[in-house]
């Protein structure tokens, strides 16, 4: 499945999440990781950001099963891109 993961957490825990999910995502910009997971992958991810995070923190993640009902466009700076990523 692809996923797009935003977040918004405290400062202090932000370097513990942005280990994380780098570990199974892409870093694109600030406070955004997308990449393709399996379901195992994506609960196992889950729960190591749960373990980290308090209740003021959000983490959401955009899901589709469907790589081909993504359309990507970016505008502006291309910073960390890794256009392979959608087919």
């Amino acid at each position: 499945m692809y996923v797009i993961c935003v977040y918004d957490v405290n400062e202090k825990r932000c370097p513990k999440v942005m280990k994380v999910l780098r570990k199974y995502l892409f870093h694109i910009q600030n406070s955004v990781f997308e990449g393709e997971l399996t379901p195992a992958k994506y609960k196992i991810l889950q729960k190591e950001l749960n373990q980290i995070t308090a209740d003021e923190d959000q983490i959401i993640f955009y899901y589709s099963y469907s790589n081909k009902s993504i359309n990507k466009i970016v505008n502006g700076k291309r910073g960390n891109q890794h256009e392979n990523i959608i087919i």
